[in-house]
């Protein structure tokens, strides 16, 4: 495996086209959308030689601590690639509707309403190995990520990877979603969570007012969502490449 390669399996969930509508695209430093049409945002996004060797680095250590704890059930490095910093990448882009890395280099992120602010709070809920916390930290490290996990080892390896990757401004808690103060996010993330319909009200109360729950989940749950959280806007469900029952779906909240 090398960055060569990694770039050319990533192609494909950097090329989809996603909605540029009630998202944010990149203009010199971030700023909303000036359309009102939700028509899709065509061109590929584009990830820094820095940025495929972080993805190297961390494949390279979820493969030797995998061995010893079960982080992933997939031992292929290129469909590790794929499933996982694809996917993530995916929904990144779908979150921040950017066309190359999200980075400032003031540090300014947006609220969804637009309005600049110095700290964008993204949580992920039930971490694990860290998708899609991590590659979205990857993609834009101007955020401050918090990595909610409550498997000591798996906290444990997420710190090694945060140190490894020289990422800052991540937050590693122990802890559940539930006890954790609400409305402090803007974004909250969820993928491959158990239980879906429990986990659920807690991580969407952690969203502060217009902040946006984006779920990485199979097309059979999409009604569980939507029946579990029937107060949220939901947007329309975004297909990952070459899936056929995986969706990324990410409403704003109320």
């Amino acid at each position: 495996m090398n960055v060569a390669r990694i770039a050319e399996l990533l192609e494909p969930f950097l090329r989809a086209p996603i909605a540029a509508s009630e998202d944010f695209r990149l203009s010199g430093r971030l700023q909303p959308c000036h359309s009102q049409a939700a028509k899709p945002v065509e061109e590929a996004a584009i990830l820094s030689a820095a940025q495929l060797r972080s993805i190297l680095t961390y494949i390279d250590i979820l493969l030797r601590w995998n061995a010893r704890i079960n982080l992933t059930a997939i031992r292929d490095p290129e469909e590790i690639v794929t499933r996982h910093f694809g996917e993530s990448l995916f929904a990144a882009r779908h979150l921040f509707c950017g066309l190359s890395s999200l980075s400032s280099a003031s540090g300014d992120c947006p609220e969804p309403s637009g309005r600049v602010v110095k700290t964008f709070e993204v949580a992920d809920v039930g971490s694990g190995a860290g998708f899609p916390g991590v590659p979205i930290k990857i993609w834009w490290p101007a955020i401050h990520l918090s990595l909610i996990e409550s498997n000591h080892k798996k906290c444990t390896f997420l710190r090694e990877v945060t140190r490894a990757l020289t990422l800052t401004d991540v937050n590693i808690q122990n802890t559940r979603a539930e006890t954790l103060p609400p409305a402090t996010f803007n974004v909250v993330t969820l993928r491959a969570v158990e239980h879906l319909e429990s986990v659920l009200p807690f991580a969407a109360s952690l969203l502060a007012p217009g902040g946006r729950l984006t779920l990485l989940i199979g097309s059979a749950q999409q009604n569980l969502a939507r029946s579990t959280l029937p107060n949220l806007s939901w947007l329309s469900p975004s297909a990952l490449p070459d899936s056929r029952s995986r969706r990324d779906r990410h409403p704003p909240l109320r």
